[in-house]
């Protein structure tokens, strides 16, 4: 049995270290505050997963929702803006 081996295309990628590159960690942070807006959101729905939710609770949950819907609305009219395009 014959193995195929694919070799890099340039040697740039032959230097490889497993860490993210200047443009993802860019992109990373542009990312970010929907990143922290979804883990807000997920830490107080795992708080009320074994207990009934209260009226409190009910606020809490839909104030992290509203603010995931929005980190979502800006970063896609963020990215939107910068591509050129009409959303």
């Amino acid at each position: 049995m014959k193995s195929i081996i694919t070799l890099p295309a340039s040697s740039a990628e032959l230097a490889f270290d497993g860490e993210p590159s200047d443009a993802e960690l860019d992109a990373i942070e542009i990312e970010m505050p929907l990143i922290e807006a979804e883990v807000d959101l997920l830490d107080v729905e795992i708080a009320l997963l074994d207990r009934s939710v209260s009226v409190l609770d009910a606020q809490r949950l839909r104030r992290h929702r509203r603010r995931v819907l929005a980190a979502r609305r800006d970063l896609t009219n963020r990215t939107a803006v910068q591509s050129g395009g009409a959303a």
